[in-house]
């Protein structure tokens, strides 16, 4: 598959898991302002994870659309994720630790959590390598299509959920 048509496909993926975001707050019976610090949070990851690989999308496209063809594309984008993985862990991790101490003592959410930060944290470190030394699609699509993963897995949560 080449990479434009792998990036359409995400993106494409991405603008959907966003759509979904709005069918779920459509179908609570309260409004989003009235929803639980653990259900903001789950939203709030929802749509970033679907945002995100969005704009590394967009970002990649921009970037193979230059002429004459950019030299280590794949080594940019890598950065350019590497360092939006890198703020998107803090402010994540920032936000589940506010919602942990106020209202989160389940186990089973936090280990979910913490698997996903440590698949995140690889992703990150997969990016920086890339580019450094591979300059190769693959390493940068997996930090999409692990954000894709976090925000499908939002999504199923936020729907079987039992509001709180």
């Amino acid at each position: 598959m080449a990479p434009s048509e792998a990036l359409g496909t995400a993106a494409q993926i991405a603008v959907a898991l966003a759509g979904f975001a709005g069918v779920v707050i459509v179908f609570r019976r309260e409004s989003a302002h009235e929803w639980s610090p653990l259900d903001k949070f789950r939203l709030r990851a929802l749509l970033l994870n679907s945002v995100l690989p969005l704009g590394l999308c967009m970002i990649a496209f921009l970037l193979l659309t230059i002429e004459p063809a950019l030299t280590g594309v794949w080594r940019w984008c890598s950065g350019i994720a590497s360092v939006v993985l890198l703020f998107f862990g803090i402010g994540t991790t920032t936000a589940f630790r506010r919602v942990a101490v106020q209202r989160l003592q389940s186990a089973h959410s936090n280990f979910i959590f913490y698997f996903f930060a440590t698949l995140g944290i690889g992703a990150m470190l997969l990016q920086l390598y890339n580019a450094i030394f591979l300059d190769a699609f693959w390493p940068f699509f997996t930090g999409i299509v692990l954000q894709l993963v976090g925000a499908t897995f939002q999504f199923a949560r936020m729907i079987l959920a039992l509001p709180e």
